[in-house]
């Protein structure tokens, strides 16, 4: 499927089955923790709907917005260390995995700082905006009291990337697994029983968010060798530094840190944005459930290509890094074939079964109908995204996020928004129109992806890799490497 030379043979069937085991090894759970995500993100929600319609209203909007301005530039900003460290893992360069972390980190912590200030006088621009004031007020007191979890959350991402890129991902979900299992009763103690409200929504979401990092790092303590401080890997050792190597150690990392950044947000962005839109539409009340709905289902849906995106960024960072270009060529492949397959579950489900999945979200009978109209189209629309979404980690496995996001802004931009405008108000076709703008969003996206990767020159992006991260080394740290890769020790920390 790639381009390469005619003389390379052809993976045999063992092979294509290892490599099977090896990305639904990482993928699994990182499967898991995005249904844990979901359980935890719905149980907020539902808990918004008891407080009242004001109050879910109020939410729906506090939660959209923290999403667009903070989330979504984290998570964003937090992509671009993954090729360097799963390349680094690859390459046995575990001084640059560990300065990755800690500047990445470093760069979260910086980037919290405006977003929390907008967060914390949120009324203005509420009003500015012509939201309704008690709405308004309301979305401002949960932004106000969501600012400490953005400091959660910039220690976070770069630690669940950290262990990813070297395979570790069931200590993830088993440190995910608990916390999320203690949200439900947080969240009906400090929003009912202590009558906080709203307050106690973003509270406990935070609290979650906390207790994943506190059992993350006593996980890392656990399984840190006796004779290596934890401090070496979680905090910078201030040694003698060139400053030019420094600078551009930190600029190599900025440079892929935005364009990750621009590409997650470009898509994250586009959907709020139709959610905009459906306000416009006639019996905008049917139509923003609606979306409602959609939204909740693509959700659940994007789990899949999410976790088969990260396992295939780990897969072929680390392949690339060590030297191995076939195999980081076969990873690709394999992936691209399983999230073809998987892609029908989702359209299954939105076809065969619309009328009963859309019952359970409403017993309306206008907005139910609306749902099963455009449930379909969703499906369609998950044949395309889930071998996009996971050919998306191949691009940052292979440090080409830039790419990504060229694709991403033409593709929902240039594409999908002017299509969904055009059908939605123009031809009024209403909701479903806008549908048809997000299928020809990731149509095209998917069809550009898979073309780029196609043409993709794997021994070519093998000297990048080692451009970037550095040549294999089988000698210094081998024996350290076995241990991360069964993740009994952590790499000491290197200069910052």
């Amino acid at each position: 499927m790639m381009a390469a030379s005619q003389t390379r043979k052809r993976p045999t069937t063992t092979e294509v089955v290892e490599e099977l085991k090896k990305i639904l090894e990482i993928g699994f759970p990182i499967l898991a923790m995005g249904l844990l995500s979901y359980l935890k993100n719905m149980i907020s929600v539902v808990c918004m709907g008891w407080l009242g319609s004001l109050e879910l209203a109020s939410g729906a909007l506090a939660i959209g917005f923290t999403n667009i301005t903070g989330y979504s530039v984290l998570y964003g900003l937090s992509m671009g260390m993954e090729p360097l460290c799963s390349q680094a893992f690859g390459s046995r360069n575990l001084a640059m995995v560990t300065q990755t972390l800690q500047r990445t980190t470093i760069l979260l912590l910086f980037a919290s700082i405006p977003i929390g200030v907008l967060w914390i006088d949120l009324e203005p621009l509420m009003l500015w905006l012509h939201q309704e004031p008690q709405v308004g007020h309301i979305a401002s007191i949960y932004s106000q009291f969501a600012v400490p979890d953005l400091i959660v959350n910039s220690l976070l991402h770069p630690l669940r990337i950290y262990l990813r890129s070297k395979g570790t991902t069931w200590p993830l979900l088993w440190c995910t697994l608990p916390s999320t299992l203690l949200h439900f009763p947080i969240t009906i103690f400090l929003t009912f029983n202590l009558r906080l409200g709203i307050q106690g929504i973003a509270i406990s979401a935070f609290i979650t968010n906390l207790n994943t990092l506190f059992f993350l790092l006593s996980y890392i303590l656990y399984s840190h060798e006796s004779n290596e401080p934890l401090t070496n890997l979680l905090m910078p050792s201030f040694e003698q530094h060139d400053s030019t190597s420094l600078g551009e150690e930190w600029g190599m990392l900025i440079r892929l840190a935005i364009p990750s950044c621009l590409a997650v947000c470009l898509e994250w962005w586009w959907y709020e944005f139709m959610t905009l839109l459906t306000g416009y539409l006639d019996k905008p009340h049917v139509t923003l459930a609606t979306a409602a709905i959609v939204i909740q289902t693509t959700s659940l849906m994007y789990t899949l290509p999410s976790a088969l995106s990260a396992s295939i960024s780990t897969r072929v960072g680390n392949e690339l890094g060590a030297g191995r270009p076939d195999k980081a060529r076969l990873a690709t492949a394999v992936t691209i074939a399983l999230a073809f397959s998987t892609s029908i579950f989702g359209f299954l489900l939105t076809t065969l079964g619309r009328r009963a999945w859309g019952s359970v979200f409403t017993d309306d009978s206008e907005v139910l109908e609306v749902t099963v109209a455009v449930l379909p189209i969703i499906g369609l629309c998950e044949l395309a995204n889930c071998p996009q979404t996971a050919c998306c980690g191949v691009l940052r496995g292979t440090a080409r996020p830039s790419v990504g996001a060229g694709i991403n802004f033409y593709s929902f931009y240039l594409i999908g928004t002017p299509v969904a405008i055009a059908l939605a108000f123009i031809w009024r076709m209403g909701f479903s129109g806008l549908s048809y703008g997000l299928l020809a969003a990731q149509v095209v996206c998917a069809l550009s992806i898979l073309t780029v990767i196609y043409k993709t020159d794997w021994d070519n992006e093998s000297l990048r890799a080692k451009d970037l991260v550095g040549e294999k080394n089988d000698f210094v740290y081998a024996d350290l490497l076995g241990k991360c890769e069964d993740g009994e020790g952590f790499p000491k920390g290197g200069s910052f």
